[in-house]
């Protein structure tokens, strides 16, 4: 039997399991395409918390990292999550810890802590308020100017956050290990190459700062210069009326871009940006999680009752 064949005899238990259990597959931008073909809703970390939230299904498939699984069940205590591979973890989630975070606050006792949802129930149960890329700016617009901010994880995100608002935020000094490998030399060798792209960079990048620092001097034109999150980039290339775009960001979202603007041509910014935690999730493994329960994530109560109210403040300002 083909590879092909038997993808399509996959593709059709999960269909059919899926009515059967009344299960909603939800799939992160990163995902290898065959695993964003099967699922019921595609998107970014926070547009996956939203569908998440909205469901009326009984099993949630997650297909992305084990903190997202974690927020998909802290929000729908009544559901049964899984995650396909129970290994499916996240570098930049793991460069902190609530104990860490215990400690950090000590220092500033009286901040307002912003944790970025990459990051764990136990963080997040520490958090005054969750953000994603798409949100970062407006969850600390929300702040009084007054109050100390402590933003997390990502330092990347961070410094464009504290640019964008203006704002001097205490920044935990953590990188995602696919947005941190993409480098300014890289950046400015593949805009040689195609100057009439228009350049889509996702703001935990390792070129984001010195980017906007470019854009500011003049040295790259803001009119081709785009730092958005995965959804943002997205909505841009549907709108846009440029044919080409260079993308920095994991390349998995260049599947869903071509998906939706096939006319236009996409670049990965680095062909290496692969977050390998992403990549193990496969058809297989998506079939085997609905059919045999692999593998159940579940949030203890209190510790549940403590994060979502971060979360909620995520959603409602979304």
């Amino acid at each position: 039997m083909s590879i092909k064949m038997e993808n399509d005899l996959i593709r059709e238990e999960i269909q059919s399991l899926k009515k059967k259990r009344n299960a909603v597959i939800l799939a992160h931008n990163y995902q290898v395409g065959e695993v964003q073909e099967v699922a019921d809703f595609t998107g970014d970390s926070l547009g996956l918390s939203q569908a998440a939230a909205r469901t009326e299904a009984d099993v949630i498939v997650f297909c992305g990292v084990h903190f997202m699984a974690e927020t998909a069940s802290i929000i729908c205590p009544d559901k049964k999550v899984l995650i396909p591979d129970l290994e499916a973890g996240c570098s930049l989630a793991s460069t902190i810890n609530a104990d860490e975070l215990r400690n950090w606050k000590k220092e500033h006792p009286d901040a307002v802590v912003v944790s970025y949802v990459n990051t764990s129930a136990e963080v997040k149960a520490e958090s005054d308020y969750c953000c994603t890329s798409t949100n970062a700016v407006r969850v600390v617009n929300s702040i009084p100017e007054d109050k100390e901010v402590l933003f997390l994880p990502d330092m990347f995100l961070g410094a464009y956050v504290s640019k964008v608002t203006g704002r001097k935020l205490h920044i935990w000094p953590g990188e995602c290990h696919v947005h941190a490998g993409i480098k300014p030399e890289q950046i400015s060798k593949i805009r040689d190459l195609h100057p009439e792209a228009e350049m889509l960079i996702h703001p935990e990048c390792g070129c984001v700062t010195s980017c906007m620092y470019y854009a500011a001097e003049g040295s790259i034109e803001n009119k081709n210069t785009h730092i958005l999150s995965t959804e943002g980039m997205i909505r841009h290339v549907k709108r846009s009326k440029a044919m080409e775009f260079i993308v920095a960001t994991e390349i998995g979202i260049i599947h869903r871009m071509k998906k939706e603007t096939s006319d236009k041509t996409f670049y990965p910014a680095n062909d290496e940006a692969v977050c390998r935690y992403m990549k193990m999730i496969t058809l297989n493994k998506v079939l085997n999680s609905l059919r045999d329960d692999i593998y159940e994530v579940k949030v203890p109560k209190e510790l549940a009752f403590k994060a979502k109210k971060a979360i909620e403040m995520m959603l409602k300002l979304a």
